[in-house]
């Protein structure tokens, strides 16, 4: 049950929400989440970035605002498997930006591991598990809890990844296993809020497909992973291109009703394939093939 605070906001008339967005994105120093940062400040939001370290906090913040332009952009440090962690940056984005209005759930690790199951050590079950199940879990509990609180509600997307549709990840099957649980939980949420009568805080799935990040080219060591990722995989910043501009149209159109906003669809994923075997398409565009 949601506490008597948080009920009598969702008895409030909700605020409209309008830009300039309000945004915090766990996971942000690098790859996706740095990517979609810097797309959102080119909007002229203000935004929140985080990860676990606090060199890379710093040395992103100065990079956002030589490259954007802008200043309005905070940082600070969080393991989004802890807490206690994840309240501090409930509280920090209070204390800098009094609301959130889109909270992204990009925090996700698969260990920089590829290899069976079977020789996985026990530590990199946990780092996968604990990140991207634990983590997400923990950081919609309190983004939801926040958001309860705010006449204006908010919006909090969910990334997925490899597995998440049910497609087999093999050499990375507790990656794909978590990601499968993305979309569970998201569905979860979704229910719950509907239960409560919850109108003007919504959970929704993003899914930015293949990226070249350090995460996945850390794979590229077989002959099919190659070829996937030559075919299908974008640039961070091409994706972000994408999915930032379709993000703020929610909460522009007063939307509330979930959404799954997707970069890669199976459409496009079909006809970049036939388009390789059709005409060498993408050969050896990011990597070397055999």
């Amino acid at each position: 049950m949601v506490s008597t605070k948080a009920s009598s906001s969702m008895a409030q008339t909700p605020e409209p929400i309008v830009p300039p967005y309000n945004v915090l994105i766990t996971g942000s120093t690098k790859g996706i989440g740095y990517a979609l940062a810097k797309e959102f400040l080119k909007a002229n939001d203000n935004v929140i970035v985080c990860s676990r370290s606090d060199e890379r906090v710093q040395s992103a913040l100065e990079r956002l605002q030589v490259e954007s332009g802008k200043q309005h952009v905070w940082g600070t440090t969080c393991d989004v498997r802890n807490g206690e962690d994840v309240k501090k940056l409930v509280a920090f984005a209070q204390e800098k930006l009094k609301y959130i209005d889109i909270w992204i759930n990009n925090a996700g690790s698969n260990a920089y591991s590829y290899k069976p199951l079977v020789e996985a050590s026990d530590e990199d079950l946990v780092e996968v598990v604990s990140t991207n199940t634990l983590g997400l879990m923990i950081c919609c509990r309190e983004a939801i809890k926040m958001m309860l609180n705010q006449p204006r509600g908010g919006h909090i997307f969910n990334i997925d990844g490899a597995g998440s549709d049910g497609r087999p990840t093999p050499r990375f099957a507790a990656y794909g296993a978590t990601k499968r649980s993305v979309v569970h939980l998201t569905k979860s949420l979704q229910a719950e809020l509907k239960m409560q009568d919850v109108k003007n805080v919504i959970v929704h799935n993003l899914s930015p497909g293949m990226v070249t990040t350090d995460l996945l080219m850390a794979g590229a060591n077989t002959k099919q992973a190659k070829f996937f990722i030559n075919v299908l995989a974008e640039p961070a910043e091409v994706v972000a291109e994408y999915l930032v501009p379709n993000i703020r149209s929610i909460p522009i159109n007063g939307s509330a009703k979930p959404t799954y906003i997707r970069f890669l669809t199976g459409l496009k994923a079909y006809s970049q394939i036939f388009s390789r075997f059709a005409f060498g398409a993408r050969r050896n565009r990011y990597i070397v093939e055999d």
